[in-house]
């Protein structure tokens, strides 16, 4: 994936707002269950919160390792919440619409 600019980042985030976390990260951490439920968060959303309910001071870490097995972009951490972007690669089931 391409990386975005900071307009398009910001108006990412300003989507997220009103959007509540789909994913929690929790003891066991990143596992493969985990990265499945992102995977078919994305592929239903494209724009998803993931709440990191352990491993706090390590989720600068984990978004770099989300960022890589999803192929997704982390586009901002507020609190202790990543908010995630993918475009869906099918042009006629993307939801959001990025400016130019």
């Amino acid at each position: 994936m391409k990386l975005l600019k900071g307009s398009i980042r910001r108006f990412l985030r300003g989507r997220a707002n009103r959007l509540d976390p789909v994913v929690m990260i929790g003891k066991k951490g990143l596992s493969e269950e985990v990265i499945q439920s992102i995977e078919r968060a994305l592929e239903d959303h494209e724009l998803i919160k993931i709440r990191f309910l352990e491993f706090k001071e390590e989720k600068k870490a984990l978004c770099k390792e989300i960022e890589a097995h999803c192929q997704c972009e982390c586009v901002g951490i507020i609190g202790h919440v990543g908010i995630f972007y993918r475009q869906h690669p099918e042009e006629d089931k993307r939801k959001i619409e990025l400016p130019d």
